[in-house]
């Protein structure tokens, strides 16, 4: 009863209650709800308080900055969409709205003008394989359609994978290093109106995620740019739970060099045997592995499950535990 009451009472303000919807259509940072509040940044910022305090908002860290959603789980989230779903439509509301619609077509002509930078690079890329929507129904036929809970997208890029995963889990968290390619998938995700998917940027070797605190994991054209693919998965072996399932998509052994010079890739593709000891190493069964031939270049996605328990000298207790772990090992 204590934790309804400390609720409704964060939530009993009409600043508050505005912070509540806003923060209802997506991740918003302090910066962003002031410029649409038009409060000053220190009051805005004690009224977030009290809502995270009362379990209403989530509050993350994402590099430099700090991002607010409604809460996902808990008693306080059931509070905040009951405590929504009786607010009236109100003009000061609607003018919330619109102020948000504008931040975000800034946010979406600042992610295209980087896409737009990039794309050619993307597409002569993709010109060398297997139709993309080919991989994704792979990608599909490799991970149940119903009960996958949450899921990790390490390298999510462009947000793609947590688009077309979106609704088959819970949640999904696409995690990057890059802020510009992260800014481009928020954008994606808003104008495709995914609630259940978040951002947040961070290290393929050092997830800032909690132990065994997902029910799958994907890398989707990523391990091509890691320096030691080796140290990510065992990476990812932490973060899912036992039973998790992984898979890495990812290019067969080839000869195309440019890929090197031109797109920065660090590795021109992997053996089975190769990705599949890696998995084996860091704890996990092999699973089905499929190849998607293109030309020149052959798509393969390798498949597995987490075991029990992780062998115990890779086994770490939180993020910043990871590189001593990979020295005991």
């Amino acid at each position: 009863m204590d934790q309804v009451l400390t609720g409704l009472r964060a939530a009993a303000e009409s600043s508050r209650l505005r912070l509540l919807r806003l923060c209802a259509e997506g991740e918003l940072t302090v910066s962003d709800l002031v410029g649409v509040l038009g409060q000053s940044q220190p009051r805005v910022s004690r009224h977030l308080r009290l809502l995270c305090e009362a379990g209403l908002l989530d509050r993350f860290r994402d590099g430099a900055f700090v991002f607010y959603r409604l809460a996902r789980r808990g008693a306080g989230a059931k509070l905040a969409r009951a405590v929504l779903a009786m607010v009236p439509d109100a003009p000061l509301l609607a003018l919330d709205r619109q102020r948000l619609d504008a931040l975000r077509r800034a946010r979406a002509d600042t992610a295209s003008a980087y896409f737009r930078r990039n794309a050619a690079q993307w597409d002569k890329i993709r010109s060398l394989y297997v139709d993309e929507r080919e991989v994704e129904a792979a990608l599909l036929a490799l991970l149940p359609e119903q009960g996958m809970g949450d899921l990790l997208d390490v390298g999510t890029g462009t947000g793609r994978m947590l688009e077309l995963f979106a609704p088959r889990v819970e949640h999904a968290l696409g995690v990057d290093l890059s802020r510009e390619m992260l800014a481009v998938a928020r954008v994606n995700l808003e104008h495709a109106g995914l609630r259940n998917c978040s951002l947040r940027q961070g290290d393929m070797y050092q997830l800032p995620l909690a132990d065994e605190s997902f029910d799958a994991a994907i890398f989707h054209q990523v391990l091509h740019y890691a320096a030691d693919p080796v140290r990510a998965i065992r990476e990812a072996a932490r973060v899912l739970q036992p039973g998790g399932r992984l898979v890495v998509v990812d290019f067969a052994p080839h000869e195309v060099e440019e890929l090197r010079s031109d797109a920065a890739h660090l590795r021109l593709g992997f053996a089975d045997d190769e990705v599949v000891q890696w998995c084996v190493d860091a704890g996990f069964d092999p699973g089905v592995i499929m190849h998607l031939p293109g030309n020149p270049l052959t798509v393969t996605l390798w498949s597995a499950r987490r075991r029990l328990a992780l062998p115990s000298a890779r086994r770490v207790t939180s993020a910043g535990d990871a590189a001593s772990a990979e020295v005991a090992s």
